[in-house]
């Protein structure tokens, strides 16, 4: 029990860090997605339960913040499941090296960024540039980034 508020305490301390520093944080309209990275380490940790809960609570939570409601939720909540199927040989000492959250965020990224690019499209019946390269490569590119920065800072 003490484990699950540990886990709910640092998403939330990552949600904070997504939505006052990373979310301000925007190069040519491209923004990282912490909270996703954060879903996708519960999903492969925990395997698909955690990842699919905290895929949900943490999309609700930024559903909220960025005024987009079900978009982001959806797509965390489809993440986090869809990782916790590829379990991790020892879930307890998962080490994520920095290539590894470099290539590994970027594949998820760009599934995840896709998904919600998709659903943004039918919701505003809108389709342009923008949305392909900023919100869609660009965003899985800098979310690829930031895994990357965050895994150079894992100590164990």
């Amino acid at each position: 029990m003490l484990t699950f508020f540990r886990h709910a305490a640092a998403g939330l301390v990552v949600l904070l860090v997504q939505w006052l520093v990373l979310g301000r944080l925007a190069l040519w309209g491209a923004t990282p997605d912490a909270v996703l990275l954060f879903v996708a380490w519960l999903g492969l940790r925990h395997g698909r339960r955690y990842g699919a809960i905290g895929g949900f609570v943490f999309g609700f939570f930024m559903d909220a913040i960025y005024g987009l409601w079900g978009i982001h939720m959806f797509a965390k909540t489809l993440t986090g499941f869809l990782l916790g199927l590829f379990p991790a040989r020892e879930r307890e000492t998962l080490l994520i090296l920095p290539r590894q959250a470099l290539v590994g965020g970027l594949v998820i990224a760009l599934l995840h960024n896709g998904v919600v690019v998709t659903l943004l499209a039918l919701e505003s019946g809108a389709s342009n540039t923008f949305m392909a390269t900023a919100l869609w490569l660009g965003s899985s590119l800098y979310t690829a980034f930031v895994g990357f920065v965050a895994a150079l800072f894992n100590v164990r």
